[in-house]
């Protein structure tokens, strides 16, 4: 089974939690299953920023990126945090390469513009391609290939990609089955409560309503681009519970609906049928 995995970038500020999802992704892979890991890592960026006494300036909550604050971009996402999770990996039995938008043109990606103006964000870019028998290759390989939130433009410039928009994009150009968000809550949450499963017009209440907000926002738009462009299932889990990588990727191999109580956080569906029942009501 061809699968995006996304790991949020605070995932993997603890070492229990890189060492427990690298066990997961290492035996998947070594299932034969052909794994993509794409990873953020914003909280430790802007923490890097901070030391080294660069301020961020945003626009409309985007952070504005210049070549300065590109460059550490680069230093955390493809140095410190992709290392750090590609050797979590090979050290669990797995050969894994930590790769980025720089290699093999791998990633390509444009600017990104904003608003009607077309005000420009920097080195700020969004996914445009994906070049396949790369990666592929590094399939028959049996390699696992991990990737940070960068691509590279027509100008051979590296742009700062945001990490669950490139996942979704990588899933829909590699033809994926099936697309994961590990992130640092259960799930899209509705208070307390774990929604098991959510349909397009749901997102679009549960954000009017505010029920989600900030990055599961980007995570849901993101979900959308990922089933509207082929992708067979999206799920949203909890990365740090046990064994929840392994659990989500089970359900799908399976074929197991939401209504089954092993199966952790939440999946994002185009609509409803039989096997999937309600889970979310939005006044």
């Amino acid at each position: 089974m061809r699968t995006v995995i996304k790991l949020a970038g605070a995932l993997l500020e603890d070492d229990a939690n890189v060492r427990s999802i690298a066990r997961q992704t290492a035996l998947l892979a070594k299932e034969g299953h052909q794994i993509l890991v794409v990873h953020g890592g914003g909280r430790l960026f802007t923490a890097t920023l901070k030391r080294m006494g660069i301020e961020s300036q945003f626009l409309s909550g985007l952070r504005v990126t210049d070549q300065e604050t590109r460059d550490i971009a680069v230093m955390v996402f493809a140095g410190l945090l992709n290392k750090r999770l590609a050797a979590a990996i090979c050290a669990q039995g797995q050969n894994a390469v930590g790769i980025s938008g720089a290699d093999a043109s791998c990633f390509r990606a444009e600017p990104m513009f904003y608003g009607a103006e077309e005000r420009g964000l920097g080195f700020v870019g969004y996914l445009t391609g994906v070049n396949n028998a790369f990666i592929e290759l590094l399939w028959r390989e049996g390699l696992i290939p991990v990737a940070p939130c960068l691509g590279i433009g027509t100008d051979y410039q590296l742009y700062n990609i945001n990490a669950d928009q490139m996942a979704a994009a990588c899933a829909e150009y590699l033809g994926a089955d099936q697309l994961i968000y590990l992130t640092d809550v259960a799930g899209v949450l509705d208070g307390e409560k774990v929604l098991s499963a959510i349909t397009f017009p749901e997102i679009e209440q549960l954000v009017t309503t505010r029920v989600v907000s900030g990055g599961m926002v980007l995570k849901l738009e993101a979900a959308k681009r990922a089933l509207e462009g082929g992708v067979h299932g999206v799920r949203i889990v909890g990365g740090a519970a046990t064994d929840s990588l392994l659990l989500a990727f089970r359900a799908a191999e399976n074929s197991i609906g939401d209504d089954s109580v092993n199966v952790p956080g939440t999946r994002v569906v185009l609509q409803r049928s039989s096997s999937v029942q309600a889970a979310v009501s939005v006044s």
